[in-house]
């Protein structure tokens, strides 16, 4: 063994955990949800629940515990609601004052009936779509984060895909 193992309780060893789990953790809340003002409370709610139960989190479970209560306190927020996907991102810096109003205007159409699709999906299979396609997360780093086997993730992105190349055409994902 080489040294004290990390504690969350210690300010310092808390502010680590923070800062390198922050951005995929709110990328997580966001695909989940769909908001950016909503994922960023349940990020808040699960980093403060970290803090009020520092002493009794293995350093080591951390990570997986900080995934599992936004996952949970989404659940709880969402059990009357439907949830809207805003999925598509426009690209930083684009130049588009050279592209044609009828361009746009089917890029927007595009868009908005990509967002209508995925939000139709189930919860599980947007997730791991959005965790493999737009956060690049492998079968296996999805399969941890969500708590589940492998087989299950291919299996619900399997679902998601068949659905979106049924209710797109020519749509390569």
């Amino acid at each position: 063994m080489s040294g004290p193992k990390p504690n969350l309780c210690e300010e310092s060893s808390f502010n680590s955990f923070y800062l390198k789990h922050i951005q995929s953790v709110n990328n997580f809340a966001f695909y989940k949800c769909g908001d950016s003002a909503a994922s960023l409370d349940l990020v808040q709610d699960a980093f403060a629940k970290i803090w009020e139960n520092c002493s009794k989190i293995d350093f080591t479970k951390a990570k997986t515990y900080l995934f599992t209560t936004v996952n949970n306190l989404f659940l709880n927020t969402i059990r009357h609601n439907k949830v809207v996907m805003s999925y598509a991102k426009e690209a930083p810096y684009m130049d588009r004052t050279d592209l044609s109003p009828e361009y746009l205007l089917e890029e927007d159409e595009f868009k908005m009936k990509l967002q209508s699709v995925i939000a139709d999906l189930s919860n599980e299979q947007r997730e791991v779509f959005l965790l493999n396609r737009i956060e690049d997360k492998k079968y296996r780093e999805i399969a941890e984060i969500l708590g589940v086997s492998q087989k299950t993730v291919e299996k619900r992105m399997s679902g998601a895909l068949k659905i979106l190349r049924n209710k797109i055409e020519e749509v390569k994902f």
